[in-house]
This record gives C-alpha cells, structure tokens and sequence, in this order.
C-alpha cells in the first residue's frame, strides 16, 4: 500500500465535495474547527456549486477540483464536506496514475465510500473513515473523536480503539488489512470496474444508516454472494443507526447476528464509525489492524496510515 506523508500543525488540508450540496453555516464551522486543529483549510468557490438539488455540482467540476488539490504539492490531505449522493460519478473521470505518484490522505465516509474504496482497493493507498465537516467537525466534540481523527493523521501505529457499547456476536481474534465503508455503496460497486474487492484474510467494516432490516439482509447476502464476505477474516460492524423497524421487532443487529452465525472469525456490533449516534470515530482502510473480543473488544491499529 502507498502511504501519504503524515500530517502536522500548519498543513493545508483541500475541503472538497464529493457528493451533494451542504448547509453553509455547518461548512463554515467545519472550517473553523480544521483551523483550531492546528491545519489550515483551503478550498476554492467550485466546493459551493449545485446541480440538479442533489449533486455538488457537475461530475466533471468535482473531479477536476478533487485532481487539483491532489496535485497541489501545497496540499497535504483532503476532507469531504458530506455525503449524499454523487461521489461515484468521479471515479471514470479521475487518473489513478497520477493518483498514486503522489499519495495524498482521504478522509470521509457515507457516500464517499465510493471513493475510499476505489482509493484502497483499485489504487493501493491508505485513507481514513471518517469525520466530514458537516454536523461532525462542525459539531467539535459532540460530533467526532478528537484523539481517533488526530492519532490516524499523524501515524497511530500501536492505538487500541476500544469504545463503549462495543458488542461481541462471534468470539475470536483475527489480523489482516482493514477495508470497508458504508455497505451501500460496497455493494453498489459490485459489477463494476469499481469493485469493492479486499483480498482474502481482510477485516472489513460495514455500516450503514436508514436502512430497513430486509435490506440490509439483501446487501449482505450480496457481498456473500460475490465472495467478499467469505474470504474476510473478521467483521466489524458500525451502528448501523436508525436501521430497525419502527416496532422494534426486526432489528438490524438480529439480521446480522443471523447472518454470521458459522463465521469463522470474530465479529462486533456498534462500533461508532461513520453514521454515528454520537461522536464520529475514526478508523484507518488500507492497513493492518487486530481484532480483539477478549476480555473487552477493541480494535489495535497495528500498522500507521501515514509515514
């Protein structure tokens, strides 16, 4: 894997949106707190544009501003705005060649699963799951967690992420490459020259936000099928929030506790990356993690993201 250079204080970090359109009061907040972090945001009047309501303007204006800030020597990482809707628009138009001569840290989630997939599996370089600037970074501590976000940018190598409420659903301890995102959009890329393909032996995260039990079965039944799942040595699974029926009597955790049960590795519940109730975790893709269910379940960072 290529790894980009760790940050530290006084690094331009590029804002960009990859997907939908944003509030602007959370944007401006956002910036505020990259600035307090001790980095120095940059972005340029194309994050603001809109298209169709739903899209952060034009797929050929987003990509040519995600490439500019990535070639900008200037430039040490860049953080998406938000999710949405849009991101895998991108992915035809960007040049992975120029990509990788010069590695650069992603950091996001939700619908820029797209791209942290791409970014990992395709591209071969490391990045971050985690906090954007809308209602995370906007929201300071209520929003994200500080010590993850700042440890993983600037190396993390030997961090033990261990947070409440972590929940064990198949006992164990497994190594290998962390790889995943929103479970959406893994199983969306499935087919494509896009794919969401870890190699064997990879612990994958998967969480979601606002899907109904019977859909998560189906989207795990899909990454089952195509062998993704089957060649994991662990799973970790995120909150997967408001993804229960109404009444209570369907449950996402119960659909995923059934769907691993016969898994040969370990695998947790709730871990608090990505559609967060509370603050934002964050999680490096791309490097060599240890999941842990004893005696308290706990995610080791074994390899740093950045060098």
């Amino acid at each position: 894997m290529r790894k980009p250079r760790a940050l530290k204080p006084g690094d331009r970090i590029a804002i960009v949106a990859p997907a939908s359109p944003f509030a602007r009061d959370e944007f401006d907040r956002g910036v505020a707190e990259l600035t307090r972090l001790g980095f120095a945001p940059a972005y340029d009047e194309s994050v603001f544009a809109t298209e169709s309501a739903y899209l952060a303007g034009s797929a050929e204006l987003r990509a040519t501003s995600f490439m500019k800030y990535w070639n900008d020597p200037s430039v040490s990482a860049l953080i998406a705005v938000r999710g949405g809707y849009g991101s895998v628009h991108m992915l035809p138009l960007l040049d992975p060649p120029t990509l990788v001569r010069a590695p650069k840290l992603f950091i996001g989630y939700s619908d820029n699963t797209s791209l942290l997939s791409w970014l990992t599996c395709q591209c071969g370089m490391t990045a971050l799951h985690g906090p954007m600037l809308e209602r995370r970074l906007s929201r300071g501590s209520d929003g994200y967690d500080e010590s993850s976000f700042m440890a993983l940018v600037q190396g993390g190598s030997g961090l033990a992420l261990s947070p409440d409420g972590l929940l064990v659903l198949h006992d164990g301890e497994a190594a290998g490459p962390l790889y995943g995102g929103t479970l959406t959009q893994l199983t969306a890329s499935l087919g494509t020259p896009y794919a969401f393909d870890p190699p064997a032996g990879s612990i994958l995260f998967i969480e979601d936000v606002n899907e109904r039990p019977y859909k998560i079965d189906r989207m795990l039944t899909q990454l089952y099928l195509s062998g993704v799942l089957s060649r994991a040595s662990a799973l970790v699974f995120g909150e997967m929030r408001s993804c229960d029926e109404p009444d209570g009597r369907v449950t996402a955790r119960g659909v995923i506790q059934r769907f691993v049960n016969g898994f040969r590795g370990p695998v947790v519940f709730g871990f608090p990356s990505g559609h967060t109730a509370g603050p934002c975790w964050t999680v490096p893709l791309g490097v060599n993690v240890r999941l842990v269910t004893r005696p308290h379940p706990s995610l080791v960072i074994e390899e740093a993201p950045v060098e």
